[in-house]
């Protein structure tokens, strides 16, 4: 997607919209990062989007309002229906899974797939959810956080897209994702440096 100018071309509103959504399988965490990033709470009990949720958030940038607008895509296959919704006026497109559930990563091919067919200039992303349970899990070994890693990465690559490991519960990175948002969105320089060691909350963005 091309870059554009964070000063709109109306100086009287000195706004700008990022619309964006949301899109993975259920109960990977999706609303629970967005409630995260746009009221700074944790929510840990699950509740199933019944549709579409929405939420926004807006920052103060260069004198510049920038609204976040995110869109939540319940993850069941009923609700597929409705993505034109979510994806047709999106600037990015998050494309999520859980980093516990090797399946919800393998389902990403066929949600990057149909979202194509909607958008296929939004920029995307590839945000891998509960960090915390990943790196902490008796269940997971280090073997195994490798392979999730380098699978992830496969993806990343091929969608040419960021990649990111979050934790709403810890507050990893949640915050970064929507920065790497708003920096390829209107080519800004970052001010936070990649990760990307086998262990660590993987944080690459550069080379997309």
């Amino acid at each position: 997607m091309n870059s554009k100018s964070i000063y709109p071309e109306d100086s009287r509103t000195n706004e700008n919209q990022v619309p964006q959504s949301l899109l993975g399988d259920p109960q990977i965490g999706k609303t629970t990062l967005m409630v995260k990033y746009v009221e700074g709470k944790y929510e840990p009990d699950y509740i199933q989007t019944l549709g579409v949720n929405f939420m926004e958030k807006s920052i103060i940038l260069r004198s510049t309002k920038i609204t976040f607008s995110i869109w939540d895509l319940g993850g069941e296959q009923e609700f597929v229906n409705m993505l034109p919704i979510v994806c047709n006026d999106a600037t990015a497109i998050l494309f999520i899974f859980d980093l516990t559930r090797k399946a919800t990563l393998n389902s990403i091919r066929q949600w990057y797939k149909q979202a194509r067919g909607f958008n296929d200039s939004a920029i995307p992303m590839l945000i891998g959810t509960k960090y915390d349970e990943f790196i902490n899990s008796e269940h997971i070994t280090f073997e195994e956080q490798q392979i999730i890693t380098e699978h992830a990465r496969v993806y990343a690559r091929a969608m040419n897209a960021p990649l990111v490991f979050c934790s709403s519960l810890l507050s990893i990175n949640v915050n970064k994702i929507f920065k790497i948002v708003l920096g390829k969105a209107f080519d800004l320089k970052l001010n936070f440096s990649e990760i990307s060691n086998i262990g660590e909350p993987i944080l690459e963005f550069q080379n997309c």
